[in-house]
């Protein structure tokens, strides 16, 4: 199997073991040694436990996995001083990841902060009139 496969191949067995389940740092550890993806996973999993992630998109080349996909949870718990809303988060977002001996090492990610504030009913939805 040549290793861009490989690396794709990776990734969606990543995405499918934390979906919707407790994403432990013993689980995050059999996929990555990345510090700062491990606590971004249990900063989102404690206001959003077992919140969902699906792949819209996937590029692969050389090491690197870019992954366009969603997040979708109920907000349960604080976040960044937001208390628990009760509301859904359906959140989209790019993340690239980084693979070496099939772990991830490294990621970068960027999501819309003001798309999840206004789900979360933080800040009113912006309009535009024509």
């Amino acid at each position: 199997m040549d290793n861009l496969k490989k690396n794709r191949e990776f990734i969606l067995r990543y995405f499918n073991a934390i979906s919707g389940k407790d994403k432990t740092r013993e689980l995050c550890k059999q996929f990555t040694n990345d510090e700062k993806l491990i606590e971004h996973i249990e900063f989102f999993e404690s206001a959003f436990p077992k919140y969902e992630l699906f792949v819209e998109e996937m590029i692969t080349e050389g090491n690197k996995v870019v992954v366009q996909g969603r997040a979708t949870g109920l907000h349960k718990g604080a976040l960044n001083g937001i208390p628990p809303t009760g509301k859904m988060m359906d959140l989209p977002f790019v993340i690239r990841y980084t693979i070496e001996n099939e772990m991830i090492t490294d990621m970068w990610l960027i999501a819309d902060q003001m798309i999840l504030m206004e789900q979360l009913g933080v800040i009113q939805a912006q309009t535009t009139e024509v």
